[in-house]
C-alpha cells in the first residue's frame, strides 16, 4: 500500500528534474527559415552532441523579426540582457547593418559577442523556368537595361544582399543605383517570392537556397566563393569562373545581452570552444551546409571590430550612409 505514494513521489522528483534543467533561449531576429533560423538550429544540434557533457540543454527558438536584426539589438542594449540563458543569432550581415547606423545609435561594443560557429557563401538564383542560365546571361541582361530586372532578398537597401545584387550590377558595368530591389524579411520569404514569380533574380545564402535548389524549384547560376562548394551545390560555377571577381562569405554567430555575468559568458566560451574542438561539431555544421568556422570569447570581439571597420569602407564606396 506504501508503494504508490513512494512512486507518486518519484515522478514528482523526476518531473522536477527535468523542469530545473537549463534551458537556452535562441533568439531568431527575423523570420523563420532564413540563416539567423540556421544559426539557432545549428546551436541546438551543438549542445546535442556528447562534447557538450553536463552543459547540454534544451534549446528554445523564439523569433523577434524587425529590421533585419535591430529590433533584437536594439532590446538587447536598451533593456540590459542579463540572462546567461539568453543568445541571439547574428551574421555578416548584421556586420554591414551596424557599420551603416541601421542599429540605430549603438556601437558594436554595446553587446557581449559569444561566438562565431560557420561560414556560407552568397548565391545568385533564378526561377527554374528562367531565361537566364548562367551568370553571363545575367550580366548581358543588366548590361542591356539595368532596371529591367527585380533583385529580391532578406534586407534592405545596404543589406548584405542588397550589396551582392549592387556589385553584380556594377560588374555589368552599371550604376548600382538604378536597380530595382524588393526587401524581405529574411530569406526564407525572398525564395518564395522567386519561386511565386514576384521577383526575378534572388541574391542570399547557400543554406537559404540549397533546399530550394534540390526540390527543383529553382536555379543557382552562381555561388560567391572562392571555389566550388561540396556537397550538392558542387555543380554551381562560382563567379570566378564566369568572369566576375565576386565572392562572399556570411559568418554566422552568436551573441548576448550586455550585463549577462561575465562568469557566464566566460563559461558559455569555454563550452563552446570544447564543443567546436571535436569532429562532432564539424559534421554537425556541414549537416546544415556551413563550413566550421569555430571562434569564441576575445577572438570573436577583435573580428567583429575589424568587419564591421571594412563593411563602413564598402559601404561608403557604394554611396551608402555609414556610422
Amino acid at each position: 500500500m506504501r508503494l504508490v505514494p513512494c512512486l507518486v513521489v518519484l515522478a514528482s522528483l523526476q518531473a522536477a528534474a527535468v523542469h530545473s534543467a537549463p534551458r537556452t533561449e535562441c533568439i531568431v531576429p527575423a523570420k523563420a527559415e532564413g540563416g539567423f533560423d540556421l544559426t539557432c538550429q545549428l546551436l541546438r544540434d551543438m549542445l546535442r552532441l556528447p562534447s557538450a557533457a553536463a552543459a547540454a540543454a534544451d534549446v528554445e527558438i523564439r523569433y523577434l523579426p524587425g529590421g533585419i536584426g535591430a529590433v533584437a539589438f536594439d532590446r538587447a542594449v536598451t533593456q540590459r540582457w542579463s540572462d546567461p540563458r539568453t543568445v541571439v543569432a547574428f551574421s555578416t550581415g548584421s556586420l554591414v547593418n551596424l557599420a551603416q547606423g541601421k542599429f540605430g545609435p549603438h556601437s558594436p561594443e554595446a553587446v557581449r559577442w559569444l561566438a562565431t560557429l560557420g561560414t556560407e557563401y552568397g548565391v545568385v538564383a533564378v526561377r527554374r523556368n528562367s531565361q537566364i542560365t548562367s551568370l553571363e546571361t545575367l550580366r548581358m541582361r543588366l548590361r542591356a537595361d539595368p532596371a529591367g530586372l527585380v533583385f529580391g532578398a532578406g534586407g534592405a537597401v545596404g543589406s548584405q544582399d542588397w550589396i551582392k545584387a549592387a556589385l553584380l550590377v556594377k560588374a555589368a558595368g552599371k550604376d548600382h543605383r538604378v536597380m530595382r530591389f524588393v526587401s524581405f524579411e529574411g530569406g526564407g520569404q525572398a525564395v518564395a517570392a522567386l519561386r511565386a514569380g514576384h521577383v526575378d533574380v534572388f541574391c542570399g545564402d547557400a543554406a537559404e537556397a540549397t533546399k530550394a535548389f534540390l526540390a527543383g524549384e529553382l536555379k543557382l547560376v552562381a555561388v560567391l566563393a572562392p571555389h566550388r562548394l561540396a556537397g550538392p551545390l558542387a555543380q554551381v560555377p562560382t563567379a570566378r569562373e564566369q568572369g566576375v571577381d565576386l565572392v562572399w562569405p556570411t559568418v554566422r554567430g552568436l551573441y548576448m545581452g550586455p550585463d549577462v555575468p561575465a562568469h557566464d559568458y566566460d563559461e558559455w566560451v569555454r563550452t563552446l570552444r570544447r564543443i567546436m574542438s571535436t569532429p562532432e561539431f564539424a559534421r554537425a555544421s556541414r549537416a546544415r551546409d556551413l563550413e566550421p568556422f569555430p571562434m569564441v570569447g576575445s577572438e570573436v570581439q577583435q573580428y567583429v571590430r575589424a568587419e564591421v571597420a571594412r563593411m563602413r569602407d564598402l559601404a561608403r564606396s557604394l554611396h551608402l550612409p555609414v556610422r
